[in-house]
């Protein structure tokens, strides 16, 4: 078999240039990106050829919100209490829809405990490492929060009992580690102090890890933020002021807007609660608004700003990145931007150099789609070939 393969005469979209690339040819060899020329520069060599003209070269997408184990819906939390043995099956599923859509990083940020106490997304993890057909996957264990939440979680009192949480999530194993700052109940106040919340982030920095924050309330995002934690999950009521905050403590804004596009009706999970009515649709109504204004706020302080798919902890379904690309588009983010969210910005999240990018010596984990998703991002649903490591696996 040959180890070398031209992809010729396609365009390139990196998610940091504003301009499409045209007529650029990439070279594969042993699994990595041997070069990238213009393609009327390119040798061949020997190599087996790909005609890539029509379609445009991405890096391999980064969902930096996503719950493997979960099968999404609006029953998303009565499915949490599946079987473990449903739910790991629920999250081989989901792992072949990423990859056939071309995210091959998943950022798993929420999972229910299995029968032995440890995030069942952990086992997933575990057991899916090195298959090429799946996405490379980095969990943060089983989400941490105050008394009354979620029944999925693992619920402390104070400050003490948030950091021993945090730092017993890392010995069972995980990548980095979730907490909720979201109250139980529709109350708007954070059920933890800044200085609870530092006390958490600096035990999981002292172990060199990451921490992260949902927040879907002002307040949480303000604790979040002056707590100094990597990152804010959702972060849909943020103002100038805490986006100032982030920007100043490097805290990512971890996007969702989809979450909230993808329900017909009213459903505020976070907070167990439905509405049906007219009521719940204006409700949800102004909720969007108040996300995309989030979303305009952490843009205009600097804020980097990672894309979500929030799939399995909310309606959106596996492998539908692309919808919040669309939607940060939508938002004000310029198309590169919004491409960036989605591979890069995600993968400086993780920690991972290499991830959603495309520079020679890098793994060759790459995605090609038809048309271009710099003019019109609906590009990137339409997937012709992903790229892992060099090897086509769609």
């Amino acid at each position: 078999m040959n180890d070398r393969l031209l992809i010729h005469d396609a365009c390139l979209a990196d998610g940091h240039s504003s301009v499409l690339q045209i007529g650029v040819s990439l070279m594969i060899e042993q699994g990595r990106i041997a070069w990238v020329r213009p393609a009327d520069d390119a040798d061949p060599d020997g190599a087996d050829t790909l005609d890539g003209g029509g379609a445009t070269i991405v890096p391999a997408f980064v969902d930096a919100h996503s719950h493997l184990t979960m099968p999404g819906g609006s029953h998303w939390i009565e499915r949490g209490s599946d079987p473990p043995d449903e739910l790991r099956d629920v999250a081989r599923r989901n792992a072949a829809r990423l990859a056939q859509a071309g995210i091959l990083w998943a950022r798993d940020v929420g999972s229910p405990a299995g029968s032995d106490g440890r995030a069942i997304s952990l086992q997933v993890r575990d057991e899916l490492a090195g298959h090429a057909g799946a996405p490379y996957i980095r969990v943060a264990g089983t989400w941490i929060a105050t008394d009354g939440y979620l029944p999925m979680t693992v619920a402390v009192k104070d400050g003490d009992g948030l950091a021993a949480a945090a730092v017993a999530q890392l010995d069972s194993g995980t990548d980095f580690v979730k907490i909720m700052l979201d109250p139980p109940g529709r109350a708007d106040h954070c059920p933890f102090s800044v200085d609870d919340v530092r006390k958490a982030s600096d035990a999981v920095h002292r172990r060199g890890r990451k921490i992260t924050a949902h927040a879907t309330i002002l307040d949480g995002a303000r604790v979040g933020a002056e707590a100094g934690v990597d990152a804010i999950e959702h972060g849909m009521e943020l103002d100038d002021a805490i986006a100032a905050t982030m920007h100043a403590n490097k805290v990512v804004l971890v996007s969702t807007l989809s979450v909230l596009a993808s329900w017909a009706t009213f459903g505020e999970t976070t907070r167990i609660e439905r509405f049906t009515s007219e009521e719940g649709r204006r409700r949800l109504a102004a909720r969007r608004e108040g996300a995309v204004a989030a979303i305009k706020a952490a843009h205009r302080a600097g804020v980097p700003i990672a894309a979500g798919s929030d799939f399995g902890g909310g309606s959106v379904r596996a492998g539908h990145l692309a919808w919040e690309v669309e939607l940060l588009i939508e938002a004000g983010l310029q198309p590169h931007e919004a491409l960036a969210a989605a591979t890069w910005r995600g993968g400086e999240l993780l920690g991972i150099d290499h991830a959603g990018r495309l520079r020679e010596g890098d793994p060759a984990d790459l995605v090609l789609v038809h048309g271009d998703p710099l003019g019109d991002p609906r590009a990137l649903w339409r997937v012709w070939a992903v790229f892992k490591a060099g090897e086509r696996i769609a």
